[in-house]
């Protein structure tokens, strides 16, 4: 991230001088005694009350009003007043005939630049009002350089994103000024609603016959197609220490997101992924915890045979229907059920049921979370025939029933947000 940044010239800067007093004769002294131009200044404008003067200033736009203390309908302290509330970036040169601690004193506060007193004196005007010019080039640099690291920055919010989010889930951001960071980099402040991640196994082989180039390239490649499958919704991808790719959603992706992000990138590059999302229900604090989950899960995956990988992710498409059953299951795949059963059980420490079962509740569990569907169409949503079937099924394994489930506003912690 390159900070370099030119420096803006402020000697071609010109500003704008509005000379406010109620004596003509000052006013024209004030202006031909001075070389302007030299002092990189223009009078715009005149004034010969403060009333006047709050109107031309606001107007012409003005940088610096020279204010005469004592001045009809409006007196210098009301004038400066008055200005301050509607042009805030405005400086002020007090010229007074007055010799008075407290009209001093008040012009100190108000933040007056500098208090001249009649009859004035051709020197002190002009070494006044370099000291002023000095100011504003200074402020007119600062203002610049903040815009510009502004400008600086805005372009690079997409890996500033990026790094925040890396740190964040190592742990590294966190506390009171986790909401300001979110909000800073144009983020939503609330939690995300599903973390995951995904893993391409070749890309931390010590020994590969890939260059580094060629390895880059493709996980910017499986960055492209995750980002592509997320489409537009509120999404930050990151990539942590071992080049696994993170992802924190704020929008709901689908129930098969880690399997379509499975499908479609070793579709495009040939290679074998492993994906895991996970729905997050906990506070900012806690989203780490659900990453490192996620990370876990995938580094589980290279101990499953391509067998078991296949028929877990046909049943988390394909749990709806009502006909798949073992058989079915094993059938497609080519292998007895009683062997699919066995390694299912031995690989997952689940049975095939079980498996179903889980996927059909979570995907319950959503659609009460979600929607106002009635009960018993949810029940027939997710693959059941009848809503006495599914509030059994569901209670046994949330340990609540759909109803107060849904009445709770699904917060209950319970066995399913880790499916």
């Amino acid at each position: 991230m390159d900070y370099t940044m030119t420096p803006m010239n402020a000697a071609d800067t010109m500003y704008r001088v509005l000379i406010a007093d109620d004596e003509p004769i000052i006013r024209e002294g004030i202006r031909e005694s001075m070389d302007w131009a030299a002092l990189g200044m223009e009078v715009v404008g005149e004034a010969e009350d403060g009333e006047e003067a709050l109107e031309r200033a606001i107007e012409l736009n003005v940088d610096v009003v020279l204010v005469d203390m004592n001045m009809p309908f409006l007196n210098g302290i009301g004038l400066i007043r008055a200005l301050q509330e509607q042009c805030p970036g405005v400086r002020y040169l007090i010229i007074s005939g007055h010799d008075e601690f407290a009209y001093a004193q008040e012009a100190v506060r108000l933040g007056v630049e500098d208090y001249i007193l009649k009859p004035v004196q051709a020197d002190q005007l002009h070494a006044a009002l370099q000291r002023l010019r000095q100011r504003l080039d200074e402020e007119h640099q600062r203002t610049a350089y903040v815009r510009q690291a502004a400008q600086q920055i805005e372009r690079n919010i997409p890996l500033l994103r990026q790094r925040f989010c890396q740190e964040w889930m190592e742990g590294q951001a966190g506390g009171k000024n986790l909401m300001e960071q979110l909000a800073f980099l144009h983020l939503p402040t609330a939690s995300p609603v599903q973390v995951g991640v995904v893993r391409w196994p070749a890309a931390e082989a010590r020994q590969t016959i890939l260059r580094e180039s060629d390895r880059q390239l493709f996980l910017f490649a499986i960055e492209n197609i995750v980002a592509e499958l997320l489409g537009d919704r509120a999404h930050v991808l990151f990539r942590d220490a071992s080049s696994v790719v993170g992802i924190c959603l704020w929008q709901q992706a689908p129930e098969e997101i880690a399997s379509l992000l499975e499908q479609h990138i070793s579709a495009c590059l040939n290679i074998s992924v492993h994906a895991h999302v996970e729905s997050h229900r906990g506070t900012l604090e806690e989203v780490p915890d659900t990453y490192r989950h996620c990370r876990e899960q995938v580094y589980e995956e290279v101990k499953l045979s391509p067998l078991v990988r296949r028929a877990r992710q046909l049943i988390q498409e394909e749990y709806a229907e009502r006909e798949l059953t073992l058989e079915s299951l094993a059938s497609r795949l080519q292998v007895s059920a009683v062997y699919l059963s066995r390694v299912l059980k031995k690989e997952l420490n689940d049975s095939f049921v079980t498996l179903v079962t889980r996927a059909r509740i979570r995907k319950a569990a959503q659609l009460l979370d979600s929607t106002s569907l009635p009960i018993h169409t949810i029940a027939e949503r997710v693959g059941y025939e009848t809503q006495h079937y599914f509030s059994t099924a569901f209670k046994k394994m949330m340990g609540i029933s759909p109803a107060q489930y849904r009445k709770n506003g699904g917060t209950e912690k319970t066995t399913a947000g880790s499916l």
